[in-house]
This record gives structure tokens, sequence and C-alpha cells, in this order.
């Protein structure tokens, strides 16, 4: 991640969720959800959460795992890693959150039953070294889940990048006071492999098999999911 785009992030940390709720109408949360189901986490799993900002992601899969289950969350940006311990205390959540690397994760190999990422996947250096990371930290039969923007297409397709080009970055400029970050994000959307192409990604690590995805939204977000090759 470059240090504009790392810098980015940090400015928009304090307005992140509140701007995420109002630009998807709440459908982030109907999409976590269904990663968590895609992942199979289920009581006691371990969970490995990559670029989990203000942490949402790792809090629903703590719900899912259980007392007895681990979670733990890890960004690279520490300012919006920061919000992430109060959100967790105020649930009544015990989640571990650490600053890590997706690229250079500092855990053993086959530690996790499950290694997620979602809308983060696309901001950082090369995906593929990450994908690879994720994939070396989890067990073999576990499951590596990526949750992330797609291009929707048709109908959709023309209303989405209507409203990604001008109400996303009007709306993320008044709440965030960053209009530049609500330009950028939808701009990284909308060049980053998708579908089959996202897959060869996954497929490329050597390490992940049955990699499948699934549009969510009409295309709007798209749910990866591949299986550690045993």
């Amino acid at each position: 991640m470059s240090e504009a785009v790392h810098a980015m992030f940090s400015d928009i940390a304090p307005r992140y969720d509140v701007t995420n709720s109002v630009l998807s109408l709440g459908v982030h949360h109907l999409w976590r959800a269904a990663t968590v189901r895609a992942s199979r986490a289920r009581v006691g799993s371990h969970v490995l959460d990559c670029a989990t900002g203000t942490g949402d992601l790792a809090l629903s899969f703590k719900k899912t795992v259980g007392p007895t289950g681990r979670v733990l969350g890890t960004d690279f940006n520490a300012d919006m890693l920061s919000h992430a311990p109060a959100k967790a205390r105020g649930m009544g959540l015990d989640v571990e959150f650490e600053v890590a690397d997706a690229m250079k994760l500092p855990y053993a190999d086959a530690s996790f039953d499950v290694a997620s990422i979602s809308f983060g996947i696309r901001n950082v250096d090369d995906p593929r070294v990450a994908l690879t990371e994720m994939a070396r930290v989890v067990k073999p039969g576990g499951r590596v889940v990526v949750l992330e923007f797609g291009q929707p297409r048709g109908l959709m397709g023309l209303a989405y990048r209507w409203y990604s080009r001008t109400i996303i970055p009007l709306i993320g400029g008044l709440l965030t006071g960053n209009r530049k970050a609500y330009e950028y994000l939808p701009t990284t959307a909308a060049a980053f492999p998708c579908r089959e192409e996202f897959l060869e990604l996954m497929r490329s690590t050597g390490l992940l098999e049955d990699c499948q995805y699934q549009e969510l939204t009409g295309g709007i977000a798209f749910l990866y999911s591949a299986v550690r090759r045993a």
C-alpha cells in the first residue's frame, strides 16, 4: 500500500463506519453474513481476518465461533484498527487485533481454519502474494474467503457506475471531508480483477483449490472462496 493510500485510510478512519452504512444502504451487513457462511466457520474455529479495518467482519466471525473459537483481526493501518477493540468490548466479544501486513503475515503455517479479507485485497501492492500468505496460514482443508467490490453488468452496471462516480464521492466527501478517498475507492474497484480473473489469481498461488465465486446484489460485490490444498 502506498504512503498516499495509507494516509487516506488514516484520514477517513473516524467516519469510516457511518459512511459505509450510508453508502451501502446497510447492505454490507448482509454481505458480511454471507462471507461468514461461505467460510464454513463453526464453534471453536480459529479465524484470521486480514485488512479488518474497524473490525466488523472479525466481530461477525466471533459471534459464530463462540467463546471456544479464536478470531484475530489484522490491518496494515493502525488508525483504522484503533477503532476495533472498543467495538469488540462494547459487544462483549473477545477478539484480538494486531497491526500486520497481509503480504507478510507473522503467523506460522496452518495456524487457522479460515482466513478472510473484505474490501481490502485490491489495496495491497500484490494481491497474489497476499492470497498466498493467507493460504499458507490456513490448515489443509480450511478455507480462504474474499469479499470485494465487482463490476456489475447490464442495467445494474449502468446504475452502479453512475452511483459510484457521482453519489459515492459526493456523500463520502461530505461525511469524511475527503472526497478524493471516495473517488479512489470506486476507481480501484472498477479496475480490479473480477469473476474468473480473480479465481485465476487464487489458483496461481498453487495452494488453493475448489475456487468459486458468487455475485452479491447483482454483482456490486463478489464473494470468492477456496479450499487450502492438502
